[in-house]
Parts: C-alpha cells; structure tokens; sequence
C-alpha cells in the first residue's frame, strides 16, 4: 500500500482535474481535461515518440558529456589544492550565467542541429554532478584515512578502496539531480533553435493554440524525466546496495 501512494495521490489530482473543469466550464483552450490530453495523447504518439526520440537523444549526449568531464575533473579538484582554487571560481562563474543566456551563442556558433542542444544540457546538469563528487572525494573520514595508510595502503590503493567506495552515495545524488536538469537543458536549446524536439512541439503548439497537444508534449517530457531518473536509481541500488538510504528504504516497506 505504501508504494501505491503516489499513483493513488495522482489519480486523486487527476479527478480533482477533471471534476473542476467541467464544473466551470474552462475553455478546452486554456485548460483540456485529463481525458482530452490522454486522447490526444494516444491519437498524437507517433508524433511525439519521433519529437520524443530527438529530445531523448540530445539529453543523453549531454548528460553522459557532463558525466565523463564532471568526474575527473572532481578527482583533480580534491587531490590538488592548486587546482581547486584555480578551477572552481571558474566553474562558479558558468554556473551562474544563466543558460538561457548562452544558448543563443551556441546557436550562432554552431548553427541550428544537435550540438547547441547537448551542450546547454550539458552545461545545467554538469555542475551538480562535479560538487556531489567532490564532496564524496572528500567525506572520507581522517582515521579512515590513516588506518588505511598504516596498512600501507599506496595513494591509488586509497583511492580505489576507501574514497571512490566512499564517495559514490553522493556522486549518485548529483546524478539523479542533473538526470531531471538534463531534459530541461535540451528543452532549452530546442527553445532558441530547432526544428524538431519535444521543445520545439512545444513553441508550434503554443503558437497555434493548441493547448491538449501542448499538454501532451509536457507528459511526454515528464515520462522521460521520470524513467531516466529511475534509471539512474536503479543503478544506484545495484551499484550501492549497502548505503543507507536503500536498507531504510527496504526496511520502511516491510513494516
């Protein structure tokens, strides 16, 4: 009953939907019922898998970009203080511009196709995944850290057995933050210049009223989000099964 919660808490939302709509008769231009989304839904699938494969696609270029420069890059800021006081000013910097901002840049220098769209995902969901692992990297308790070295434990030997074992609970955590980034990242690229893409479904729906499609595009965009962080969850689960979070979890759902 605990894990049917949240569907029973959205078909409640879903109800409340449709009951008040029609009981103030909104215009099905500003505001379609669930049953009109869910039918234009269906009628309009082949549409949105092809938009949805595009959008899918960008976002996994750039959330798997942002993955393989955020780590190593988080390796070199906690084992190099050097480093980090050189590089972490500059990442703050192109944390707080705002993406929107760049994109059109992209745009202008890459011209309208798929790569301004990866690197404005990577852009957003890169840097929670660079400040989780580095302090994961970090979170290595000082007697863990020299019982290990009494054990005459090489610096590599360090690192693979007690500070990456370590560090995976909160690398995992920026993961499954920059998965749900990532689909708003491409969406955003798909806004300032495309011609296909659930972001771009969205601008020709908007521009030509119609709302039921509109909403359709966002369950779209929703269900990816959703199934690309449970993804990310599942293999947190398989990868860490010891970490805390997943015993107090199994242990909520057998009371």
């Amino acid at each position: 009953m605990i894990r049917l919660a949240p569907f029973f808490g959205i078909l409640v939302f879903l109800a409340a939907w449709e009951v008040l709509v029609h009981l103030f008769k909104v215009p099905a231009y500003l505001m379609p019922p669930p049953t009109k989304v869910f039918g234009t839904f269906v009628q309009e699938f082949p549409k949105l898998l092809f938009h949805g494969w595009i959008t899918t696609y960008e976002m996994l270029l750039g959330y798997l970009l942002a993955v393989v420069i955020a780590v190593p890059l988080a390796i070199g800021i906690t084992s190099s203080n050097r480093f980090d006081r050189f590089i972490t000013p500059q990442l703050l910097f192109f944390q707080v511009v705002p993406k929107v901002a760049i994109a059109p840049l992209f745009l202008v220098w890459f011209g309208v196709g798929t790569t301004p769209k990866v690197l404005v995902a990577f852009l957003i969901s890169f840097f929670p995944i660079v400040i989780d692992a580095a302090v994961g990297l970090r979170s290595m308790s000082s007697e863990m850290n020299d019982l290990a070295r009494s054990m005459g434990a090489t610096r590599w030997q360090l690192f693979a057995r007690f500070r990456l074992p370590t560090s995976l609970p909160y690398l995992f955590s920026g993961l499954k933050v920059a998965a749900t980034l990532a689909v708003a990242g491409a969406v955003v690229g798909e806004f300032v210049g495309a011609d296909k893409g659930l972001g771009y479904l969205l601008l020709v729906t908007n521009s030509n009223m119609e709302t039921a499609l509109m909403f359709a595009t966002i369950v779209a965009l929703t269900i990816i989000g959703l199934v690309f962080f449970y993804i990310v969850e599942f293999l947190e689960a398989f990868l860490i099964p010891w970490h805390v979070t997943h015993r107090v979890r199994e242990g909520a759902g057998t009371m």
